[in-house]
């Protein structure tokens, strides 16, 4: 996930696609009021139930690579960034020709801090230490 106000990024290995797992991933890293960006996978269905204060707002990519809802003529529902990163991440695990599942979420979490940290401070050797 990627927030589009702030730019940070939150990444989780799941164990599948199923919506129980989204649903989880998403509720814990999300506002309850936030308006959500998919693709048109089914495992975001929930996120259209009139009981979800999350909302959504989804591309289908058949149709083109992004939607002009308000039609001013700026295509604002997209899911472009998010899938950039995934291609920046599995082109960084490329390089070590396959990684052992149950050390991918290591590797995953690296990535992450990497892309929302561009600098070492010494703030963020703190935070990493637990002081």
């Amino acid at each position: 996930m990627v927030g589009r106000e702030t730019g940070w990024a939150r990444f989780r290995v799941c164990l599948d696609t199923k919506e129980e797992t989204i649903r989880g991933a998403v509720a814990g890293e999300t506002a309850e009021e936030a308006c959500i960006f998919t693709d048109e996978n089914r495992s975001y269905l929930w996120l259209e139930s009139e009981e979800e204060s999350r909302s959504r707002k989804a591309v289908d990519h058949s149709e083109g690579w992004a939607d002009d809802r308000d039609e001013d003529g700026i295509r604002e529902v997209h899911v472009n960034t998010i899938e950039g990163i995934w291609t920046s991440l599995r082109n960084r695990l490329r390089r070590f020709r396959g990684v052992h599942k149950d050390r991918l979420s290591g590797y995953v979490a690296m990535f992450e801090l990497a892309f929302n940290h561009d600098q070492i401070t010494p703030a963020l050797l703190q935070r990493m230490c637990g002081m």
